[in-house]
């Protein structure tokens, strides 16, 4: 039976296949990952009332945050982190992935799956990112 931590490599592995060198560019990019922030914004917008999404409206939020507070310079994240970032909100904008959206509850499985395992992945980034955000105010 494949553990947690195996399920969440190979959705990532899966991810990085479809988007990697995509989110490679895009990362290296503030005009081209404020477009991609964009256009999180407007499918959020659409998909608020959507219960399938609230799960990933927290760890969606927290990289958002992450990334302004990086290109701002207010906050340093590792290239690493600022990758499996942009590959999560890359999936999830894409309606073409592993199961498309078009699909329901089913296509939203996999934007949930990519997103939590890029959160657990990076946990203690986004929990340094986190602590900082609550002394900075």
């Amino acid at each position: 039976m494949p553990t947690f931590k195996s399920k969440s490599t190979e959705i990532l592995d899966k991810a990085k296949s479809l988007f990697g060198k995509q989110a490679e560019i895009i990362a290296q990019q503030p005009k081209k990952l404020n477009a991609l922030l964009g256009k999180v914004g407007r499918k959020i917008g659409k998909l608020t009332q959507d219960p399938r999404v609230q799960q990933l409206l927290g760890p969606i939020a927290v990289f958002v945050r992450m990334i302004r507070a990086h290109f701002k310079g207010l906050y340093k994240i590792s290239t690493g982190t600022l990758g499996f970032i942009v590959l999560g909100l890359i999936y999830f904008v894409s309606p073409i992935d592993i199961i498309p959206d078009f699909l329901g509850a089913l296509g939203f499985a996999d934007d949930v799956s990519v997103i939590l395992a890029i959160y657990a992945k990076i946990k203690d980034e986004v929990e340094d990112f986190l602590d900082w955000e609550r002394t900075s105010k």
